[in-house]
């Protein structure tokens, strides 16, 4: 049977000298592999496991759950959240009624590059959507992003490139594997014939697509809101109103 990682995580009732020490105990004699090991929240420790043998895991399972200074709390084939969030100690907030809204502030930068480093990584036809106020760091995470997961970028509308609007890509800016950056803002107000024909023909390609200001690009165009597999949203501080009134009307002058 090929090698399979798991999701642990699980709560500390009583923190007391040996306990790690006992788990690790067990899962060794199971024979199951502990990859990574952190805290994620407040007295809460997530691991990253790995074993050849499914059974395993449900056997330790049901020990582990006779402890009484803990309460397992997840053991699972890991998602994204959770491999990041042993790898930063702590989870990424998300929308309670829209499981696909992830939320961020600036100071953490470094989390949002990783989550959208993994995301570019996966292969095929995916929309991310990115919210948020001018100058927080939109445009420059997905440049991260796409650094950390090995891919070029591809501008296909930007503010940061003075107002710029593709019409035309080259042959290498049109290659499925790239990440295509998109402002929804400009793709829209400032968009003509030759760049929507453009815009149609990206959005149907198997590859990455991220569309800053998705809102404004939903309202103005024939694109779907279930078009986006994720809506990222990234904040200054995190009671900051994201509202594009107050900045929609410097691009209409253009």
């Amino acid at each position: 049977m090929d090698q399979k990682q798991w999701y642990m995580e699980y709560k500390i009732h009583k923190n007391r000298p040996g306990l790690l020490g006992d788990i690790a105990s067990l899962m060794g004699m199971l024979e199951i592999n502990i990859i990574t090991i952190n805290g994620v929240e407040d007295k809460t420790r997530g691991m990253l496991l790995q074993t050849d043998d499914d059974e395993k895991i449900e056997i330790m399972g049901k020990m582990l759950k006779k402890v009484d200074n803990i309460t397992l709390t997840a053991l699972r084939a890991p998602k994204l959240v959770d491999i990041l969030a042993v790898r930063h100690g702590r989870y990424i907030e998300r929308d309670s009624d829209d499981r696909k809204t992830f939320r961020f502030t600036r100071d953490e930068l470094g989390l949002l590059v990783d989550f959208l480093g993994e995301v570019f990584k996966r292969e095929g036809n995916q929309v991310i959507g990115l919210r948020g106020m001018p100058r927080v760091g939109k445009t420059e995470s997905i440049i991260a992003g796409s650094v950390c997961a090995n891919k070029r970028w591809t501008f296909v509308s930007s503010t940061l490139l003075r107002q710029t609007v593709r019409s035309q890509l080259s042959e290498d800016e049109l290659h499925p594997n790239n990440v295509f950056i998109i402002d929804g803002i400009v793709s829209t107000i400032r968009s003509n014939e030759k760049h929507y024909s453009l815009l149609q023909e990206i959005m149907e390609m198997p590859s990455t697509k991220v569309v800053e200001h998705p809102d404004i690009f939903v309202k103005e165009s024939g694109f779907d809101h279930q078009k986006f597999d994720y809506i990222i949203e990234l904040r200054n501080t995190p009671d900051e109103e994201i509202s594009y009134e107050t900045f929609t009307a410097n691009y209409e002058g253009f």
